[in-house]
């Protein structure tokens, strides 16, 4: 693999990923933990939803024009990612799935032809996503474009650049409610409506019927607390925002322990919990604890004392760990990166393979054409597969993208009419001052 220059003149990282080279060269030093948010809001920004910092809309791509290497060259398709900002842990960590399923769609082949990734930085912002989908749609002109991370950089991208466009969106990372309302947006992780509804179920089957919220000030925080609300038929005692990147919370957790709920929900990032964490452990409070997927993380655990939130929930999004297709991934990334991967790296790597399944199952490398087969190879209707080699030979013999049902080693994908996987959820619980999968929960 190969990696170009950074383009300072943009501020963006532009990577093209090749075969060639091991994909550790290409990854990047990274914890295990992802410590850089919650992976599947990242910043919210009102400031960049209306596009008005780029393009009136005239120099507008249809995803027809992008070249695709002639007839022998590799395709060419654009990535959105975030490799700064507060979800830069969860872009390094997506990228070596991406570099994972890129060295073995290569090592097959689309029609005897390579695939690549052009990468741009969205910072994590939503100003950043727009520019960065601009560059890759409008003058690179790809037809696909995977991204973003964050769900308010999704929709974004997808209001301000893609929609009324033939290119294909599909969002590695974003688990956001609100993009169910986007048909045309598609991506792999599931939303977190199945989160709320997850959470909802385990405080009630724990015996609990009164709850206090306290969510992050922003779109991520409220829709899966209003999702949470809708499916809890027990009292709400307490349900208040908290901004981020505030050195005390200790008028937030002082409220909580006031409501005398018994029961606590935390919808938050990593940095926030740790520190109410740290807080109502001082203060001698006592409450069972739940939270979303964003406020897992070993660098909570090392910034927490023992004890602090033994027997706590929380409910992630997860990879089907006991499926054969899953394990064959898991020993192969362990062996390029000497670690497990999380389940936003296998996201990211079978945005990959579907996209080149896609790509091989189209007439043409066109975004109206990508947008017919996208969907369909990874449908129901198919015969199951769980590699991208064994899908790719049915193509090559002649099948079309009704015959190929690729089952992701996230599990199966089966888009919905609001371009949702089915996805799978995993209980974790916090035992000696450890995270410890007790449960699964389909999407």
């Amino acid at each position: 693999m190969s990696r170009d220059s950074t383009d300072l003149a943009n501020r963006r990282t532009l990577l093209k990923l090749t075969g060639g080279a091991g994909v550790a060269a290409l990854s990047g030093c990274l914890s295990t933990t992802d410590d850089g948010g919650d992976g599947s809001d990242g910043s919210d920004g009102s400031d960049g939803s209306d596009g008005s910092d780029g393009s009136d809309g005239s120099d507008s791509s249809d995803g027809s024009d992008g070249s695709d290497g002639g007839d022998s060259g590799p395709y060419e398709i654009g990535m959105v990612n975030s490799l700064t900002g507060s979800l830069s842990a969860f872009g390094q960590r997506n990228k070596r799935g991406v570099d994972l399923a890129l060295q073995q769609v290569n090592e097959v082949g689309i029609g005897g032809r390579e695939l690549n990734i052009a990468v741009e930085d969205s910072e994590s912002e939503n100003q950043g996503g727009i520019a960065a989908a601009q560059k890759l749609v409008n003058q690179d002109g790809v037809p696909f474009l995977i991204g973003a991370v964050g769900s308010g950089v999704s929709l974004a991208i997808y209001e301000s650049v893609v929609q009324d466009t033939d290119v294909v969106q599909l969002s590695q990372n974003s688990t956001g409610l609100n993009l169910t309302n986007f048909p045309g947006l598609l991506r792999m992780s599931p939303s977190g409506r199945s989160q709320s509804l997850a959470l909802s179920n385990i405080i009630a089957e724990d015996g609990y019927d009164s709850v206090a919220i306290t969510y992050v000030n922003n779109d991520y925080g409220q829709s899966l607390t209003d999702a949470f609300v809708n499916a809890w038929d027990g009292d709400i005692a307490y349900n208040n925002p908290h901004d981020q990147d505030q050195a005390s919370y200790s008028g937030v957790i002082s409220e909580m322990n006031s409501s005398d709920a018994d029961a606590w929900l935390f919808i938050t990032y990593q940095a926030e919990f740790s520190t109410m964490v740290n807080e109502v452990f001082s203060s001698g409070y006592e409450a069972q604890f739940y939270g979303a997927d964003s406020v897992q993380g070993a660098n909570v655990i090392e910034n927490t004392p023992e004890g602090s939130m033994d027997g706590m929930k929380i409910v992630v999004p997860s990879a089907p760990v006991e499926e054969e297709n899953y394990q064959s991934f898991r020993d192969t990334f362990e062996s390029e990166y000497g670690q497990e991967p999380t389940s936003w790296a296998a996201y990211a790597y079978d945005c990959v393979i579907n996209a080149a399944l896609a790509i091989q199952a189209a007439d043409e490398f066109t975004g109206a054409a990508l947008q017919d087969t996208v969907r369909r190879v990874s449908g129901p209707e198919g015969e199951t597969v769980t590699s991208f080699e064994a899908a790719s030979e049915i193509l090559a013999d002649g099948g079309g993208p009704d015959d190929v049902d690729y089952q992701g080693v996230s599990g199966p994908i089966d888009f919905n009419d609001a371009g949702d996987p089915v996805g799978f959820l995993q209980v974790l619980e916090v035992q000696d001052h450890a995270y410890e999968g007790i449960d699964f929960v389909e999407g």
